[in-house]
């Protein structure tokens, strides 16, 4: 009961709607202010005030100040995955399928920095990343776009009560499992951020690898994580339901959740490839299961036909 009690209170705390609105304002002074702070240090390296050995890309174009705030936006799009998981497990993946996107736009702001306007366009490596960067981008654009009109498909066939106290708590556990959620993510943010400081100011790290995979920062984590977490929604869905097609929409999902967390660790294209065919694996997964849903409804209702 003592636990129950104290679950529900942070859950009210941490991702209440109020809560919610507070963190988007919080979010959205921080990141208009880093942009502004950083496109000050751009100016001052460029006019010399600051001193640096070598200069990272992010810090020579004002182009690539927009990839501050854009890093904390995807901060703000991490809390709301969180917000989501207790609400709707499709917006919950969504949302993954949403930073992964803002991540490519991001990482196009940082590499304009890098681009060559020649001839050779398609021979200079960041040119090509730049194409295969803006392709996707648009492509992933659309693939969201279908996967949230699928999402808001809905054929209501549960009218059983058991079943319905079932789903009250899976719900009540998935507000559990956000509220253990947010301390994770926040202690994760502070060891990688920190982590990435102490190797960026180490008098043995190159300044140029220490901005390689600056794009991977926290999310290479938090994609382990959301992999765990999908595990055992997976794992405690069986308490309400072992239907087939439910079973097998969250199983493709965590198969979706691992291509975008193996995407990380490659680069170039290959990198692009494994995040789009990750979510239009989880589209099609989508797409099945409300076929399911659609004739298990459309059954449900000829039977209640037949029986009055």
């Amino acid at each position: 009961m003592v636990f129950k009690k104290y679950s529900e209170l942070f859950y009210k705390k941490f991702l209440s709607d109020d809560t919610r609105k507070k963190t988007e304002k919080i979010i959205l002074i921080i990141s208009i202010a880093s942009f502004f702070i950083h496109l000050l240090i751009i100016f001052l390296v460029d006019f010399g005030l600051i001193a640096l050995a070598e200069p990272s890309d992010l810090l020579t174009n004002p182009i690539s100040a927009i990839y501050t705030p854009f890093s904390f936006i995807l901060i703000y799009e991490v809390y709301l995955l969180i917000y989501y998981l207790p609400k709707s497990f499709t917006i919950y993946i969504s949302k993954q399928y949403e930073i992964i996107s803002l991540i490519i736009i991001r990482r196009i702001f940082k590499d304009l920095s890098n681009l060559s306007l020649s001839s050779d366009w398609f021979t200079i490596k960041y040119d090509l990343q730049f194409t295969y960067d803006i392709i996707a981008s648009l492509l992933l654009f659309f693939l969201i776009y279908q996967f949230f009109i699928q999402s808001k498909k809905r054929y209501n066939y549960e009218n059983d009560e058991l079943k319905n106290e079932g789903i009250a708590r899976f719900v009540k556990f998935k507000q559990i499992l956000a509220t253990l959620l947010v301390p994770v993510v926040f202690f994760v943010t502070i060891y990688s951020f920190t982590n990435w400081i102490s190797s960026s100011i180490s008098l043995h790290t190159d300044s140029n690898i220490s901005f390689k995979n600056i794009n991977n920062i926290f999310f290479e984590q938090f994609f382990s994580i959301l992999i765990i977490t999908d595990v055992i929604l997976l794992l405690f869905s069986f308490f309400h339901t072992d239907e087939f097609h439910k079973v097998f929409r969250n199983s493709g999902f965590i198969i979706s959740t691992i291509l975008l967390r193996i995407s990380f660790s490659v680069t170039g294209i290959l990198n692009t490839i494994l995040i789009i065919a990750a979510i239009i694996f989880g589209l099609i997964i989508l797409i099945i299961y409300n076929k399911f849903e659609k004739n298990i409804a459309i059954e449900k209702s000829r039977k209640m036909v037949q029986n009055k």
